[in-house]
């Protein structure tokens, strides 16, 4: 059954506001591949049957298992299908999250991201900026930017984004270029983008939270699940549900590898949070 999402436009095409997050496809830590392949498969299939048709995904990601992924599910892709990828980082024989930002290594990323989802370009670009791992940390995105930017020229890209950066690097960046999406950490208990939110907004820039439940460390609050135990709901419905009313431009990527929970996630799209459920959760910011 088809679901009928509010949509926004990222990158000059408009994307339904509830998409999908391929990260959780691959195995723990997002590192080699998943339990169960059949079931990875399924879950993809059926998000764009159900009306997704933003995927967020990157080939860092097990490495290159989520996009292998996406191509075995989904290749040839539904004209309407943006996928949405980012560069900028690789993963150690440990696992770890290390930056991969020389010109040589973001070409080489693009390139494997290409290959591994089966395309000729590739629709959005996010630029993952690792000058510290884990949170935004200032600094200039100038050579990274530049050497993307050649390889959009170069018609490899269609357009540009941004991923765990600071206001004044989202501004050095659209300075250089277009940039049509932020990717940064914002949820209900994460709110550091509030003046950047709005601000992207008012642009009619998209920004993508990723960690909307919390991530490795799950919502949990008495206060979310008061709130879903009220209106009938699950809390990540809720926590969802809040995000899309947070931000006309906000764009949902929650992942999942479950059929069960990708379909509350869709009808988390669906939900609208009366007044006094969003008043109770917006007292909830640190």
């Amino acid at each position: 059954m088809n679901q009928s999402f509010t949509t926004f436009k990222l990158g000059g095409r408009t994307v339904n506001r509830v998409g999908y997050g391929a990260m959780q496809l691959a195995g723990p830590h997002v590192f080699g591949p998943p339990a169960d392949r059949a079931g990875a498969l399924a879950v993809l299939r059926a998000a764009v049957e159900n009306g997704i048709n933003h995927i967020d995904t990157s080939d860092f990601y097990g490495p290159h298992i989520t996009n292998q992924l996406i191509r075995e599910a989904l290749h040839p892709y539904r004209d309407d299908l943006v996928i949405t990828t980012k560069i900028g980082a690789r993963r150690g024989a440990d696992a770890s999250w290390l930056a991969a930002s020389s010109a040589d290594e973001l070409r080489q990323a693009v390139h494997d991201n290409l290959r591994n989802l089966g395309l000729d370009v590739l629709d959005v670009v996010n630029l993952r900026v690792m000058i510290d791992p884990m949170q935004p940390a200032e600094g200039s995105i100038e050579e990274p930017l530049t050497a993307l930017a050649e390889l959009q020229r170069q018609g490899l890209v269609r357009k540009i984004g941004l991923s765990n950066v600071t206001a004044a690097q989202v501004a050095q960046g659209r300075a250089m270029c277009e940039i049509v999406c932020v990717q940064n950490h914002y949820n209900l208990v994460h709110r550091q983008d509030d003046a950047l939110i709005d601000a992207l907004a008012k642009d009619g820039i998209a920004y993508v939270p990723f960690f909307p439940l919390g991530g490795f460390s799950p919502l949990q609050s008495a206060t979310l699940s008061a709130v879903a135990a009220r209106l009938q709901a699950q809390p990540n419905q809720v926590a969802l549900a809040w995000l899309l009313r947070r931000s006309p431009n906000i764009l949902l990527i929650p992942g999942t590898s479950s059929l069960a929970h990708l379909r509350e996630n869709i009808a988390a799209g669906l939900f609208v949070l009366p007044d006094d459920a969003v008043a109770d959760l917006d007292r909830m910011a640190p």
